[in-house]
């Protein structure tokens, strides 16, 4: 398993998951305004110092905020839509006949028919077991008799840091859970 760094803006906004050895980069050009995190990810060691008779070491936490404003406003840019993440923001459930199901079991399935102009976005996408996909067809849910038992919506950064599935550490978990809207289905 190769750690990662939760990379936040000064305001506390996720902006990347970064690497060990990005982390100590901005520790040692002193770009990290604050940090969080129940322990450190990680102590590095480097060489001794010998007018001090010392050795260098870093100690990463897993949570780094960086000095400086964001370039964009990071909550602006839509997440990426994966299958992954489509199924995880759905907990698995099927939107038609609310039945839960392992991930194999599932499929993407467009709200308005991909044949039909309905786009691969968060708002046309939902999770769907293969006989409802089916039964569905190339129609709308009204036209089918088939309503949402939820409705699509989009993530917000801190939903879509959950989503992407990483092998978090869980005070990192319950760092970014504590910043999920009222509502989301991921609390």
């Amino acid at each position: 398993m190769h750690p990662h760094v939760l990379q936040l803006d000064i305001q506390g906004t996720p902006q990347a998951w970064i690497s060990l050895e990005q982390a100590v980069l901005h520790y040692a050009t002193g770009s990290v305004a604050w940090e969080d995190g129940d322990l450190p990810l990680a102590t590095l060691r480097g060489g001794f110092n010998v007018a001090r008779g010392v050795q260098s070491r870093v100690e990463v936490a897993p949570i780094i905020a960086l000095r400086g404003a964001s370039k964009i406003n990071l909550f602006d840019v839509v997440p990426s839509v994966t299958k992954t993440k489509l199924l995880r923001r759905d907990r698995h459930t099927c939107a038609y006949c609310a039945g839960v199901f392992q991930e194999r079991d599932l499929q993407c399935e467009h709200v308005m028919p991909e044949s039909r102009g309905g786009p691969w976005t968060w708002t046309n996408l939902v999770s769907a077991c293969a006989v409802c996909n089916n039964r569905k067809a190339a129609r709308t849910p009204e036209e089918a008799g088939m309503p949402l038992v939820y409705l699509p919506y989009v993530p917000s950064r801190f939903e879509n840091f959950l989503l992407e599935g990483r092998n978090i550490r869980a005070d990192v978990h319950e760092w970014l859970a504590k910043r999920l809207p009222k509502g989301s289905r991921l609390q």
